[in-house]
């Protein structure tokens, strides 16, 4: 028979009805996930569903895919004002985990309108059965969730959802027509069409309605300031007058006293709502903080369950420091600098009786990370329990109401919104170092450009300024190089000294020029007067090299 025949066409045409009908109930189910989620605190389906995928699929994929959703929104923001990489990012997490459970619905519809080929009369059945099978699918992701609490109520909640999903879309599907009539194929889909438009357009409105509270809801995240009784002071504009310790920083003084940075240079502390946000989850993971309870066992005196009050009772230690993540690109946002105040990771161990023979301590965090610190780093005295940012109380987002910072290492190594703490004998790979990244994760000198300026009151026609940031935590900067065009290196000023020992250091360079077009190319020696790696590596596993390059024309 010709493909073109109107039997083959109605085949066709049945199944492209049946697939956009799926998508539509799909939207619909979305919108009565998130309704039953926001009144009732049930589980949100397409969420836990990419989360479950995240934890399951190979690490090698998924580090894949980070990188080319991280090439993607760097390429559309070299042109367009989309937003930090990781916010962008969360955001399409979300979307993708969205788009799945439509897509799996206009899977659903296109299977259902091949069945009503094959067997008319037992396509609600079908419907039925397909939608109990989604339902065993979906609760056996739920449970495998160490992060999702399932209730009697969740699981019929869930069964009365997937159960009318399938007999309303077979309802939908089911063909309109008595078989013996005669009409042309694509008068049989526009009376299908027809048919359901109002149900049709029903599920797209209240589909799109929910999406569209839902990503408003992660649009605007509230402050946790209140949930706690203990109020976190606010310093100076720059905080340095409450930081103190080992990595205190400079008198105010000796900051005024400093050169200006070169103007579109990112500011030394980034602000709390631009930090940014890599976690394993769609959505970070909300506490309630009266029954929160910090578990601390293994190898100390006697186990104990510490609130958020006992923890902040401790002496407090405030530093201001940079943290990037090792999937950063060289020259990428997936960096920031804030004040952390905490209480010391030594200090409470050590009260609480900690054998400091012990491996380390193995942390486990309620959005189901897992991490491994070892003595060293506890023993490190900028090591700490976080749970105040920039003069605040950490924000949900940020791993309110507690979080781990360990110097010189990037953030996969830092947890956030802890629960357990285990002194423990033996060292056991963390959630990253299991999924084939770095077991050490020791941050890279990093140098940027991150504006070139021209100023008409330097020099006789005016001089071209460069700036931008040069970071090796811990070990500090003590030079930075700058290429211009194919010219040799040249050394530029830092804005000394920097914020903290902990902090990026920004650095300034100017010269004559005349208009053309420059390459400008930067470099950093650390502390102790090592060149930063300069061949070009991806992220993973150890975190990302090269020379960092822009051009422009002035």
């Amino acid at each position: 028979m010709s493909e073109n025949t109107p039997s083959n066409k109605t085949f066709r045409n049945h199944i492209f009805a049946g697939a956009g009908l799926g998508a539509l109930s799909g939207l619909t189910l979305v919108a009565f996930l998130f309704l039953g989620e926001r009144w009732f605190g049930l589980p949100f389906v397409p969420f836990d569903i990419f989360d479950w995928m995240t934890r399951t699929l190979p690490g090698g994929l998924i580090a894949g895919v980070i990188r080319f959703m991280v090439i993607l929104i760097e390429f559309f923001q070299s042109f367009l004002p989309i937003g930090n990489t990781s916010t962008v990012a969360k955001l399409a997490e979300q979307s993708i985990a969205i788009g799945q459970l439509v897509a799996g619905g206009a899977i659903f519809g296109a299977a259902l309108a091949w069945l009503r080929g094959r067997s008319p009369s037992n396509l609600v059945l079908y419907g039925q059965l397909g939608g109990l099978g989604l339902l065993a699918v979906t609760l056996i992701i739920e449970y495998s969730l160490e992060t999702v609490t399932m209730t009697a109520g969740s699981v019929i909640w869930l069964a009365l959802l997937f159960f009318a999903w399938g007999w309303g879309l077979a309802r939908l599907v089911e063909p309109a027509l008595k078989e013996e009539e005669k009409i042309a194929a694509e008068e049989i889909t526009r009376r299908q069409f027809l048919k359901v438009s109002g149900a049709g357009l029903s599920a797209a409105a209240l589909g799109t309605w929910g999406i569209a509270q839902l990503f408003g809801d992660e649009a605007v995240e509230s402050i946790a300031e209140s949930s706690t009784s203990v109020e976190a002071p606010i310093g100076d504009p720059f905080g340095t007058s409450l930081t103190s310790g080992s990595a205190a920083s400079p008198s105010l003084e000796e900051l005024a006293a400093r050169p200006a940075a070169v103007s579109g240079t990112r500011p030394e502390m980034t602000p709390t709502d631009d930090y940014y946000r890599i976690d394993i989850n769609t959505r970070p993971s909300e506490i309630d903080i009266e029954n929160w309870r910090l578990k601390v066992t293994g190898r100390i005196n006697q186990p104990v369950d510490l609130t958020i009050d006992q923890i902040r009772s401790y002496p407090s230690q405030e530093q201001i420091l940079t943290m990037q993540c090792i999937s950063n690109s060289v020259g990428g946002d997936l960096t920031s600098s804030t004040r952390w105040k905490g209480v010391r990771f030594k200090d409470l161990m050590e009260d609480l009786g900690m054998d400091t023979s012990a491996a380390g301590a193995y942390i486990e965090s309620s959005d189901g990370f897992y991490e491994f610190v070892i003595m060293e780093d506890i023993l490190d005295e900028r090591t700490l329990l976080v749970y105040d940012m920039n003069g605040e109380a950490l924000r949900v987002k940020h791993g309110f109401p507690l979080r781990v910072y360990i110097p010189g290492r990037y953030g996969m190594k830092q947890p956030k919104w802890i629960t357990s703490i285990e002194i423990a004998d033996e060292w056991v790979e963390g959630y990253w170092v299991e999924r084939g990244w770095s077991r050490e994760a020791f941050v890279k000198t990093v140098s940027v450009v991150d504006t070139v300026a021209v100023d008409p009151n330097m020099g006789e026609n005016g001089t071209a300024l460069a700036g931008g940031i040069a970071w090796a935590s811990s070990r500090g900067i003590s030079k930075v190089e700058v290429q211009i065009n194919d010219g040799g290196w040249q050394e530029a000023e830092l804005i000394n000294p920097p914020l903290s020992p902990l902090n990026w250091v920004l650095w300034r360079i100017g010269w004559d020029y005349t208009p053309g077009r420059y390459d400008i190319s930067v470099r950093a020696f650390d502390g102790d007067g090592i060149l930063q790696a300069v061949e070009d590596r991806a992220p993973r596993p150890n975190g990302a090299s090269g020379i960092h390059s822009t051009s422009v024309n002035i």
